[in-house]
């Protein structure tokens, strides 16, 4: 009986042992992500999101034009027309039929009145409230640009029989959102009247005909401080698309 030279044999074991640890590698991937990144949309076929926040997504904390979008905006525009507003009110949120308010600022009276009609009328709301905002930010504080260390909410939560309450503990931590999991920081814990999620992390609210989901964080769209950074994007994305379609 002939036997291959072991120099052959070796090269043979080598190229399995490759294919064993790309085949692992895949599968990991597969593991750690239950579905593949949304695709991009054609630029005709976006639809129109409103994008109302405190968070440096648009210019950067310097204002300025040069300094580009952050990661997260760069990623909405992947599927959407992001158009920034500067506030809740009435003839804004005629301008389409989806808002994304991503630890935004205190709103006035009249435009939470806005706001919930306009959800209740059949408009979509992705709405991050972080109770503990860890951003990282050069602006001092007391600073009108430096966003709110918690969300402020002025009742709008409580008129829709939700509570935000702040973490027990601080520090790095994972959730799921949109059946992904996503890295973040401090998040805080919803508990209501609304659809809450087991860890409370999210709430789905049917309010009328609209429909409103808030999100116990912000921190996870600065995608650039955690190591899966882009998978927390990926949950935005499927958030949305979701809210979407219901």
């Amino acid at each position: 009986m002939n036997f291959p030279p072991v120099r052959r044999t070796a090269r043979i074991a080598t190229a399995l042992l490759v294919l064993l640890l790309l085949v692992g590698a895949a599968a990991l991937i597969r593991a750690h992500r239950t579905e593949p990144s949304l695709p991009s949309r054609p630029a005709a076929e976006r639809p129109t999101l409103l994008l109302l926040t405190s968070l440096p997504l648009v210019f950067g904390e310097r204002m300025s034009l040069t300094e580009g979008g952050a990661p997260a905006l760069t990623a909405l525009e992947t599927r959407y027309t992001v158009v920034p507003v500067s506030a809740a009110d009435a003839a804004t949120l005629g301008r389409a039929g989806l808002l994304l308010m991503a630890h935004a600022r205190a709103q006035t009276a009249e435009n939470l009145v806005a706001l919930d009609k306009w959800v209740r009328s059949g408009g979509r709301l992705l709405l991050l409230a972080d109770p503990a905002l860890e951003w990282e930010s050069q602006r001092p504080l007391g600073d009108p640009f430096r966003p709110s260390p918690m969300f402020t909410d002025t009742g709008l939560l409580a008129h829709w029989g939700l509570r935000l309450d702040a973490p027990a503990e601080k520090g790095p931590t994972s959730r799921k959102m949109a059946g992904r999991e996503i890295e973040t920081l401090s998040p805080g814990k919803l508990s209501g009247s609304c659809s809450i999620s087991r860890d409370g992390f999210t709430a789905d609210c049917a309010l009328g005909q609209g429909r409103a989901v808030v999100v116990a964080d912000a921190d996870f769209l600065d995608a650039g401080r955690f190591e899966k950074g882009p998978a927390n994007l990926d949950s935005l994305l499927a958030e949305l698309a979701t809210l979407e379609s219901k």
